[in-house]
């Protein structure tokens, strides 16, 4: 990283905040995670595998977890699925219909004699038919790959060429707009099975009709024989500039997913569970599938986008009481002000998560002052599939923390050095990379076609992750940036999060990205963007304002020297602002991979 006599800027304004979990914030469930020094201690990987009836290394499938064991036990007829429509009309599954749905589509895909461990990719939204396919992939042996619905032609492309994928779910309407146009330039890409948009709707040329084939199906299935250690899932990550990353994870990571949805996000018997990340992405799959459905959770789908009154009346009337979104949302939500909440019933709700990008400090309170909970954020990666540090149910949270990690994870801050070798930063309050200790059953097992990569991100017995942070004297870890969104002023190292926070602090600012640009002097110097809340108007009394407030917070050194007020910030579709397009577009570099941009109206 080259950080050598850099000095970190002591955190500011919202570091020393805690709120304390008093008796009136106090669960109505005893958290799983009651107390975390002992958590810490006692807990242990083997016992984990052991408690979910499966031998350390031995034969294990994530669809057996998730699903079979309970069709077989006394949650078989609990609801496993319940999706709404445009109409909020909804379509139920108990875990044996679920286990039944799932073993018809293992069978097609035996029928089609796909070969074990191919790729079968999802390019669809929050369909019932997305879920039966992901966990009757999983339960054939196969793997399963989702591809965000929102989609153009090229980065689907991209992605199932990449994947080398064999089967792909989609719908009519998506088939004949996305992938007709690219169907010969995938000659590996062997069926393509749709949903059709109508019951009579023509089924376009070279597809199979995807319930046709289920409905001719056995709903009995034998589970494949698959090893912990067998690929069961490819996630793409886009790239920085150039083509995007398979990730690759085994049937072993179930393992910690279920761990961390059962410690991280207490989950309990009869949770109704509302995770808002879509199926795409890596979040929709391991705590929008998987984990919850470990835990024996009823599942809350929504097929339907972001949209501020329908997600308060989908809270209040499906009595969701575990509740995991993103920071963009959450600043949404706040963005549209205290009116929509007005008048709806939130008392349901027992434990709100964040995850996707760090939280700034003004979400967590507002989720106390709105709903009478604090959201509780937490940090993880598509690589290391599972949630790594988390803010638990049952302790005090320091707003723009990322938590403690989680009992089985070994992480720690370090720096490499020019040589390469890597030191760990023992000291509270040192800003290195966040690092984690290998061993983890949800670690990835490699990048697609691409074990150099895979082998850089490990050294010294340590996972590399690329993040920056900090931890602090009682072991809070704090999210700085990544590695290449840091910015290096005067000699010290300034955290765009944190300058962010500040600036989001102000009563007219909606979202905040922060870059460095060169600076003759200081190397890099702040420059802000601003995306305003409804009704304000942007003018030379604003900016002076604006810049004021960040100099108040943070001290001139790391308040923003400019402001550039915009009508959007460019976000990918999961939520992400991206720091490096404004970069790119800032110093007239090439702008990378675009292919998960939300589109700008």
């Amino acid at each position: 990283m080259g950080s050598q006599g850099l000095k970190p800027v002591a955190a500011r304004s919202t570091a020393t905040v805690v709120l304390r979990k008093t008796g009136k914030d106090a669960p109505r469930l005893p958290p799983n995670l009651a107390d975390y020094a002992e958590s810490e201690r006692s807990f242990t990987w083997e016992r984990a595998w052991r408690d979910l009836g499966v031998t350390p290394g031995g034969r294990l499938n994530i669809a057996e977890i998730a699903v079979d064991r309970h069709a077989k036990g006394p949650r078989a007829h609990s609801t496993a699925l319940r999706i709404l429509d445009q109409d909020m009309n909804a379509t139920e599954l108990t875990y044996v219909e679920l286990a039944a749905q799932t073993n018809r589509f293992a069978n097609v895909l035996a029928s089609l004699q796909v070969e074990p461990q191919a790729v079968v990719a999802t390019f669809v939204g929050r369909l019932l038919e997305l879920y039966v396919t992901a966990l009757g992939t999983l339960k054939s042996g196969r793997t399963y790959c989702p591809l965000f619905s929102a989609f153009g032609p090229e980065p689907a492309k991209a992605r199932l060429g990449l994947g080398d994928v064999r089967v792909l779910i989609t719908t009519d309407l998506i088939y004949r707009r996305k992938i007709a146009p690219i169907r010969d330039d995938l000659p590996g890409l062997r069926h393509v099975l749709v949903i059709r948009s109508t019951p009579h709707a023509e089924l376009p040329q070279r597809t199979l009709d995807f319930h046709a084939l289920i409905d001719a199906q056995s709903d009995r299935a034998e589970m494949a024989p698959t090893t912990s250690e067998d690929r069961a899932l490819l996630h793409f990550t886009s790239g920085t500039t150039g083509m995007p990353k398979g990730v690759e994870h085994v049937h072993a990571a179930v393992i910690a997913q279920q761990v961390s949805a059962n410690l991280a996000l207490d989950l309990h018997d009869g949770d109704i569970y509302w995770c808002t990340a879509d199926p795409g992405w890596v979040t929709g799959t391991a705590y929008g599938i998987i984990g919850p459905l470990c835990c024996g959770v009823s599942l809350i789908v929504d097929s339907e986008e972001f949209d501020v009154g329908r997600w308060y009346s989908i809270l209040e009337r499906e009595r969701v009481s575990v509740w995991y979104t993103a920071p963009t949302a959450i600043r949404m939500l706040m963005k549209a002000g205290r009116d929509p909440l007005a008048g709806h019933d939130f008392s349901s709700l027992r434990f709100l998560g964040s995850v996707g990008e760090p939280l700034n400090p003004e979400a967590v309170v507002w989720g106390r002052d709105s709903f009478g909970l604090p959201f509780h954020d937490n940090w993880w990666q598509t690589e290391t599939g599972a949630i790594m540090i988390a803010n638990y149910a049952s302790m005090d949270i320091r707003p723009g923390s990322m938590g403690r990690p989680l009992p089985g994870v070994g992480a720690g801050i370090v720096t490499r050095r020019q040589d390469g070798s890597v030191v760990a930063l023992d000291e509270p309050d040192q800003v290195g990379e966040l690092a984690l200790r290998p061993g983890w059953p949800s670690m990835f097992r490699g990048y697609l076609n691409d074990p150099a990569r895979y082998a850089a991100c490990f050294s010294g017995g340590w996972y590399l992750t690329g993040d920056l942070a900090r931890r602090d004297a009682d072991g809070y870890y704090w999210f700085v940036g990544r590695a290449d969104d840091v910015i290096k002023s005067a000699g010290h190292l300034i955290s765009p999060f944190e300058v962010e926070s500040a600036l989001m602090s102000h009563p007219a600012v909606a979202q905040a990205a922060v870059i460095g640009v060169p600076d003759p002097i200081a190397f890099q110097a702040v420059k802000a963007y601003i995306e305003l809340k409804p009704g304000v108007v942007a003018d030379d009394d604003l900016s002076r304002s604006l810049l004021a407030h960040a100099r108040r917070l943070l001290g001139a050194a790391v308040a923003p020297r400019e402001i550039a007020i915009t009508a959007a910030l460019p976000r990918t579709r999961s939520g992400k602002i991206m720091r490096r397009l404004l970069r790119a577009r800032e110093l007239g570099l090439p702008e990378g991979d675009l292919s998960t941009l939300e589109p700008q109206s």
